[in-house]
């Protein structure tokens, strides 16, 4: 039976969507290891409590608490064992971190321009060459069977599958953010400067996102629609544009 894959966000949704980059799987990763040790600490934390409450109250216990002082044992469980957590969680998120900034030598660079309240797009590796396009949000009438309310646009960004692909973003006005959850990104496109991401997608599939930074009256209807096709579906797209 075919996995149906959740690359968009569903009601009630509680989980995040189906990774499709290297990037995503460690973000997820991390995410359940961090859950897994919280849930013990809860645990922990729980039992402890309840643990005193019960045997310390007064009704059971006539002993006069307040002439113990110290516990040495006790104390240096509950400093040594949150910093090995502590450890534990740091290595990793370390590693992605380093990861989601590192930019491999990109074979497609894609420069994504953000603007109130629109994205546009350019595609400039092509020597003489140049494929600049904007992308609107299909309005709730114009929508066709199938497609999503604000999340579907009118040009998607078409991108090849198992490619290095760098995507430069900026904005024209005001702060905006670039953002794709089942690729693992969110970057700040910022007037004036160029930041830059890279994602490598492992499988086919259109992946929808949307604008994450406060822009303005509009800032819920620029959505984001990245389609990854083969290599030669890509050129193809390319040589027509």
């Amino acid at each position: 039976m075919e996995k149906i894959l959740c690359d968009i966000a569903e009601p009630r949704q509680l989980g995040l969507q189906d990774p499709a980059t290297g990037v995503m799987e460690g973000i997820i990763e991390l995410h359940n290891n961090i859950m897994f040790y919280l849930i013990i600490v809860i645990s922990l934390v729980v039992i402890a409590l309840g643990t005193i409450i019960n045997e310390f109250r007064i009704e059971k216990n006539k002993i006069v608490y307040k002439e113990i002082r110290h516990g040495t044992l006790i104390e240096i469980i509950w400093t040594v064992t949150p910093a090995i957590i502590l450890v534990l969680i740091a290595l990793p998120s370390f590693k992605l971190l380093y990861l989601t900034d590192e930019v491999i030598d990109p074979a497609v660079t894609i420069k994504a321009i953000g603007s109130q309240w629109y994205w546009t797009y350019e595609y400039t590796d092509y020597g003489e060459k140049k494929i600049v396009y904007d992308s609107y949000m299909i309005g709730t009438d114009e929508l066709k069977k199938g497609q999503l309310r604000l999340l579907e646009v009118d040009n998607r960004v078409i991108v090849p599958v198992n490619t290095p692909i760098r995507v430069i973003i900026t904005a024209r006005d005001v702060l905006h953010a670039w953002a794709v959850p089942s690729l693992g990104v969110k970057c700040d496109a910022a007037p004036g400067r160029l930041n830059q991401v890279g994602i490598t997608i492992k499988r086919e599939g259109v992946y929808y996102g949307q604008c994450s930074e406060l822009c303005g009256v509009n800032h819920g209807f620029m959505p984001i629609v990245v389609q990854a096709v083969p290599l030669p579906s890509f050129l193809s797209w390319v040589l027509s544009h």
